[in-house]
């Protein structure tokens, strides 16, 4: 690949790749890779089943980028592939235990999480053991709920994108979102140091201070709510508490997927399938 290509914008990449310009599209394959792996494997739970899902998706791009007019992003449309490969292997296994991979596990080191060599011992213990909670977390939502959270507050799309991937309002994506959040907050809480269910306010009289506050965050709530809010939040520390542990658990989120990366071999391995696939359809 050339350096032109690494450094070239999404649109010119599409544009060339849809006149059948190999190296665009294997430019574009190779951006978005890491982020499908990433969502493949937090969904289907498997490092196997991820690398076929990020395989099928980067094969349906090529296959389909020449019919690709660009009314979503590139990233919203291959979301939406993946997503479906990810329901037809969650399909394929509903009988299978629903155990979740220890972040010690072969499949894990697979996947490149790799320790922090600038981190002390103990550093390095607290964030794994933070990461393991945070993981187990997400791992323990229901898969519409899970995939809410993951597309929304750990790959970073707007509500209405994720809206657009799974065919929802963006009204029932906000709620599905709010549910998720406060049940991967309760999980990771404790080992936050703060109670896994909000202690109760000094007033007696607490909103439900989490849910508003993620409605916050969605920009769902008008000025004076907001105010509301912010005048509560200033004299009761127990809800002061909770929204500071929910925002640390969304920062986690935020983060969560930086250390993924897809391995090398299953790259070559699909770099080499890619181009005799082209080939044969040239």
């Amino acid at each position: 690949m050339t350096l032109p290509e690494i450094g070239a914008p999404n649109d010119s990449l599409l544009e060339r790749a849809r006149k059948g310009d190999r190296n665009a599209l294997e430019a574009l394959l190779a951006r978005h890779q890491a982020q499908i792996y990433r969502f493949g494997l937090k969904m289907c739970r498997d490092s196997e089943d991820a690398q076929d899902v990020l395989q099928d998706t980067l094969f349906a791009m090529a296959r389909g980028v020449r019919d690709f007019r660009g009314a979503s992003s590139v990233s919203t449309w291959l979301y939406t592939i993946a997503r479906r490969f990810c329901i037809k292997k969650r399909r394929r296994s509903k009988f299978a235990p629903n155990a979740l991979e220890s972040l010690d596990s072969d499949a894990s080191l697979e996947a490149g999480r790799l320790a922090d060599p600038a981190k002390g011992p103990d550093e390095t213990l607290a964030g794994h053991e933070v990461e393991v909670a945070l993981d187990q977390a997400i791992g323990a939502l229901d898969p519409m709920y899970r995939e809410v959270l993951l597309l929304r507050d750990v790959e970073g799309l707007t509500a209405p994108q994720v809206a657009e991937v799974l065919g929802l309002s963006v009204q029932a994506v906000k709620s599905r979102l709010h549910r998720a959040r406060l049940a991967v907050r309760a999980h990771v809480a404790p080992i936050l140091g703060v109670a896994a269910e909000p202690a109760a306010g000094t007033t007696g009289r607490c909103p439900d201070i989490l849910t508003l506050f993620s409605q916050y965050l969605e920009g769902e709530i008008g000025p004076a709510v907001c105010v509301s809010m912010e005048r509560h939040l200033d004299g009761c520390a127990a809800c002061r508490t909770a929204c500071d542990s929910l925002k640390r658990t969304l920062a986690l989120c935020r983060t969560s997927g930086e250390d993924v990366r897809v391995p090398v071999a299953v790259q070559e391995s699909i770099k080499v399938a890619l181009r005799d696939t082209l080939a044969k359809h040239a």
